[in-house]
């Protein structure tokens, strides 16, 4: 009888710090603003999602030996020591507040190291430096464990669960390798309220089904998209009760809620709406400070295209503290029928950094997808 061979992975395993941390506090980045993230109380983030990243891998690793390169501290080797596990440290010289060039130097001598995998902790930026870093290089895949605001590139996992997932999968050969969307995101101008995003170019990373969220797709401007936000935004509007609190997420669809009631609300930032007034691109603290009776507050969402994600991406202001305060059963999410159809596996998506909270959303969740019709769709 043949004697199994274990399976074999270097991995290398890169932490942006600072990745995520303008979310809740209503910056749509952290890109340029950390000293003002920092003034509004924001709280790292990418380093929770390492370590969770990390425990699922060692959870799920049996016959298979991972040998992972990090980064000194801050960029890695304390979460690979807080998962109990053990890593080749590579020779930089880190200061406690780490720059884009940190970021590129740690992939350069992770190539040079002959890594398999390089798996990363960050958001859009991130991943542009990355590929910064990677223009000559083609042997080399990349694996995006999501801890930035927008993620609009197709490189990272639903979450930082999926990501192990996806690395075992990958050291057990049961992946395929694709190019992957890089998309590059003005933050400045998203700060303004205006969407600029444009295709920046491509990494090659494994790729199994469901597990990647895949590029966001921008609505598309036609008049019957336009006609079917119309209708949706209209039944909800005619549902809705004077005497209670909406907090409007981001997006064009919610934007027609807005436009019906009368009043401007931002596309890209989330805003409270009540007694027919507007408070706009509040974050978490402003919602903390301004809503005092919390039985009378709903939250209107509609997920991000194709890659179908209702919380945790571009809305993080509304963060798990508001969400358990509300309870899923005042959720109401309105999406027009192309884009359910256009999300992967007509399955919506939620990471919002608490597992507590990812539990309670689990199931099914009503959609209003036009007027008068809505639709039960499963939130994974």
């Amino acid at each position: 009888m043949l004697e199994q061979v274990k399976a074999e992975l270097k991995m290398g395993f890169v932490v942006n710090p600072i990745a995520g941390m303008g979310g809740r506090v209503g910056l749509k980045g952290t890109n340029g603003v950390l000293e003002e993230a920092l003034a509004r109380g924001a709280k790292p983030i990418a380093p929770n999602k390492a370590k969770e990243f990390l425990a699922k891998l060692k959870e799920l690793q049996t016959e298979e030996s991972i040998d992972i390169l990090t980064c000194p501290t801050p960029m890695g080797a304390e979460e690979v020591k807080a998962a109990e596990l053990t890593a080749q440290i590579l020779p930089m010289s880190l200061k406690s507040e780490t720059t884009a060039e940190d970021t590129k130097l740690a992939i350069q001598l992770l190539v040079k190291s002959n890594v398999d995998l390089i798996v990363f902790v960050g958001g859009d930026g991130t991943a542009r430096d990355l590929l910064d870093s990677m223009e000559e290089v083609n042997n080399v895949l990349v694996l995006g464990v999501p801890s930035g605001v927008k993620m609009h590139s197709g490189i990272f996992a639903t979450s930082a669960l999926d990501a192990a997932e996806i690395v075992i999968a990958f050291l057990q050969k049961a992946t395929q390798t694709v190019d992957f969307e890089i998309m590059d995101v003005n933050e400045a101008a998203f700060r303004q309220d205006q969407l600029s995003v444009k295709l920046y170019g491509f990494l090659k990373g494994p790729f199994v089904p469901m597990r990647l969220v895949g590029s966001k797709q921008v609505s598309p401007e036609t008049i019957d998209e336009h006609e079917n936000q119309m209708a949706t935004a209209r039944f909800i509007v005619e549902n809705m009760d004077a005497s209670a609190t909406y907090i409007l997420g981001p997006g064009t669809t919610i934007k027609c809620i807005a436009d019906l009631l009368g009043v401007e609300k931002t596309v890209l930032g989330v805003d409270v709406y009540r007694n027919k007034t507007v408070i706009k691109d509040v974050n978490e603290q402003k919602m903390l400070q301004e809503i005092k009776d919390w039985q009378k507050v709903w939250i209107i969402l509609s997920p991000i295209g194709r890659q179908g994600m209702l919380l945790g991406r571009g809305n993080q202001q509304i963060s798990p503290k508001i969400i358990k305060r509300v309870g899923k059963e005042k959720i109401l999410v309105a999406a027009t029928r192309s884009k359910i159809q256009g999300i992967e596996g007509n399955t919506l998506r939620v990471d919002t950094g608490t597992p507590e909270i990812d539990n309670m959303l689990r199931g099914y969740i009503r959609v209003v997808t036009d007027y008068r019709e809505w639709r039960l769709v499963r939130v994974q």
